[in-house]
């Protein structure tokens, strides 16, 4: 009989005359479901063993199992959502902490896709009203057009360049800040790690060359993920085996995003210490004085001393990673170094994708094309070749000019069901 749309039915699978399990069924009808086509969801009761025979079932009575992505990519295809709505879909499964799941919520829901086609309407209007008028002289006058064009190009670039720049903040959201922990051996990273991470994840021990490998951790604190790196503590060593250690420590500084630099205070600043702020010199780093509650004027250590390594913006934070006094200041500087003090995933969009990001660069690359081309007196034929350059530019984070491989490789990366 005809069954209702969006109604849910109560009733039995069955194997012939076997009853395989009771169950509920919803039913959606194109164009009101999830990829706008007839779509019916069966709710039996949870466990291999039943999934599995009505699975089967399914499967024997015509249907077939989906494609990874291939829900999302009929999404797509049928004009339900765009292309960065449905790369959201991803980055939300995918999402790490509270921060990245807000951001891909807000792009799934067009924050994203409402900036990049108003950005379109505006500059494809700019050039059918170029081309009408070359057309059409008599009825469409370019007499002072550069100048209102300029001005609107000068409103794009900033638009542009604000989603560009927002790629730095929107990659240590979904992915987290690679986070190196160096110092001299025996300063106190691993109880640093293992306060961070409120475990004893590293061994410590009052042995000098403990950690002799790096060991990465992950930990998400007031919605911010450190992807955090525990090297071998950097001096010159015989040992064969820590010395590997210490040479990884030095390649890791140079990858990571962020250096958490501990300094023994209950001892006067070595050689090796000095290496280390030599070394992390151009590093985004935040200084941690370890072992406060050691720490006496007879220790001899000179926090005057660092001046000559590291700026004023530098933080420089007290701490004792063995009792936990000072994380919290650790924490509020780290906010204010990596978000400028400043962000806010419920107002803003955060560009997340390099896929994205490559787009938006090549859209802003022709917007000053044409910046340049109007202050230089071109033609206004002229201005049209970049405009169309970065109409389809933006076209392309929205699927609205998109290759069909591309599309293929997009969806492949999607988990099956989704």
């Amino acid at each position: 009989y005809q069954l209702e749309n969006h109604r849910i039915y109560y009733g039995n699978i069955k194997d012939g005359e076997e009853v395989v399990d009771e169950c509920i069924v919803l039913i959606m009808k194109g164009p009101h479901s999830y990829t706008k086509e007839d779509v019916v969801e069966i709710d039996c009761h949870g466990g291999v063993t039943v999934v599995y025979k009505v699975l089967n079932l399914v499967l024997k009575n015509g249907a077939r199992a989906a494609e990874p992505g291939e829900f999302t990519k009929r999404a797509f295809l049928n004009g339900r959502i765009d292309l960065s709505q449905a790369e959201a879909v991803m980055d939300l499964i995918d999402s790490k902490n509270e921060m990245a799941r807000k951001n891909s919520m807000t792009q799934l829901k067009g924050g994203l896709s409402d900036k990049i086609k108003q950005l379109r309407e505006e500059i494809i209007y700019q050039i059918a009203f170029i081309e009408s008028a070359l057309d059409d002289p008599e009825h469409y006058s370019l007499d002072g057009f550069p100048e209102k064009l300029l001005e609107e190009d000068k409103k794009w670039i900033t638009i542009a360049k604000e989603m560009l720049d927002s790629y730095d903040n929107g990659r240590i959201i979904a992915e987290g800040i690679r986070t190196c922990i160096v110092g001299k051996p025996n300063a106190g990273k691993s109880s640093f790690l293992n306060a961070l991470l409120g475990e004893e994840r590293a061994i410590v021990t009052d042995i000098a060359g403990t950690t002799r490998d790096t060991l990465e951790e992950s930990v998400t604190i007031d919605g911010i993920t450190l992807n955090i790196v525990d090297t071998a503590g950097i001096r010159d060593t015989e040992d064969k085996v820590e010395s590997i250690g210490v040479e990884r420590a030095k390649k890791e500084i140079e990858s990571a995003d962020l250096i958490l630099f501990l300094m023994d205070t209950s001892v006067q600043i070595s050689e090796e210490d000095i290496e280390i702020l030599q070394r992390i010199r151009d590093k985004k780093k935040i200084i941690l004085l370890n072992k406060s509650d050691k720490a006496t004027e007879e220790s001899g250590f000179e926090q005057s001393a660092l001046k000559e390594y590291i700026s004023e913006e530098t933080p420089v934070i007290s701490i004792s990673a063995k009792y936990g006094d000072g994380i919290d200041n650790f924490i509020m500087e780290l906010k204010n170094m990596m978000f400028h003090g400043r962000i806010d995933v419920n107002q803003e969009v955060y560009i997340t994708n390099a896929r994205h990001k490559d787009a938006l660069a090549k859209t802003y690359e022709s917007l000053e094309c044409v910046e340049r081309s109007i202050e230089a007196g071109m033609p206004e034929d002229f201005f049209t070749i970049d405009l169309m350059n970065a109409y389809e530019k933006l076209g392309l984070i929205i699927g609205e000019s998109v290759e069909e491989d591309l599309v293929n490789e997009i969806f492949s990366k999607f988990c099956t069901g989704k």
